[in-house]
């Protein structure tokens, strides 16, 4: 019910800054049919996010056959979490990172980059399918799936509005003054709320995907690992498509270290240290820090696409 009542609220509030945008748009006759766009947007989003989400970033399905390891390894932990079995996709991306996305665990889809499999051992690969397995059973996926759909929207509409300088005449005189403040507010705003569900949600899929794996060290390692390589490896469609971030384990977005209020995540460091505490909890002794990481190239070929899905993973 909370997660339900959360949703609702998010939506409400994403809304009425799409209809605010409207309303300097065109004035009242702007404002509803922003609303009326948000409301089919939301439905839209509501049954069809996580397909629009999953093709923005170029996820493909695999199963049993392209991928076996991989999906094994989601079976076994979906399993552990009570969860049904989620579809299972690869994104051909050197930036090792993993999302969730989905309106209900029926209906939930885990997707890593090859640049996860490549560099993560079996162990870390688990632990960061797990974080995500515990997005699904949190039912964080789908707040987070729809607000990366209605922000982006915020943010383009916005833009749209500045094209059009505002209505002057039904906005009180601000004109393109108010439009273009909107302009700034209306993405901020938008991303405000993004972070503050993200960086709450991330800690409490940290800790219920350390106790669905049963290793939070190796979820912490990955964790290390993901963020000293997002740092260096560029993620040209998380670039151009920034109100996502938010999904990924880490983000994937450069110049991205600071836990700050503009921070899309926790910090590692802090990430760390509460998994730290929790392995503690469990009798688990301390995680022994991975070394720093090495030089990525930038644009490297992927050996999922050069070997047809063959690697550790599958």
């Amino acid at each position: 019910m909370v997660n339900y009542l959360r949703t609702a609220i998010l939506l409400a509030g994403l809304t009425a800054l799409f209809m605010g945008v409207g309303y300097l748009i065109g004035g009242a006759g702007g404002a509803v049919i922003a609303l009326i766009i948000a409301t089919v947007m939301n439905l839209v989003s509501y049954w069809n996010a996580d397909r629009l989400v999953l093709a923005m970033h170029g996820a493909q399905q695999v199963d049993e056959r392209t991928a076996p390891e991989l999906v094994a390894i989601v079976r076994e932990l979906a399993q552990r979490a009570g969860l049904p079995m989620p579809r299972v996709y690869v994104r051909d991306n050197p930036q090792p990172n993993a999302f969730a996305t989905g309106r209900s665990p029926e209906h939930a889809a885990v997707a890593a980059t090859t640049g996860l499999l490549q560099m993560l051992s079996r162990e870390e690969i688990a632990g960061v399918l797990a974080h995500e397995l515990a997005h699904v059973r949190n039912r964080d996926t789908l707040t987070m799936t729809i607000t990366a759909t209605i922000a982006g929207a915020i943010s383009m509409l916005a833009q749209f509005g500045l094209l059009f300088g505002g209505n002057r005449d039904s906005n009180g005189g601000l004109g393109l003054i108010g439009t273009l403040v909107m302009v700034i507010l209306a993405p901020i705003a938008a991303m405000i709320v993004q972070m503050a569900i993200s960086r709450t949600r991330e800690y409490a899929a940290d800790e219920l995907g350390a106790r669905i794996s049963g290793r939070p060290h190796a979820l912490a390692s990955a964790l290390v690992k993901i963020s000293g390589a997002a740092a260096q490896i560029e993620n040209p469609t998380a670039e151009q498509t920034p109100a996502t971030a938010h999904l990924f384990i880490v983000n994937p977005l450069r110049g991205h270290a600071m836990d700050n209020l503009l921070a899309t995540h926790p910090s590692t460091e802090n990430r760390i240290a509460a998994l730290e505490h929790l392995a503690a909890q469990m009798g688990l002794g301390r995680f022994s820090r991975a070394p720093a990481m090495p030089d990525y190239p930038a644009h490297s070929a992927s050996p999922w696409r050069r070997s047809n899905a063959r690697g550790p993973w599958g």
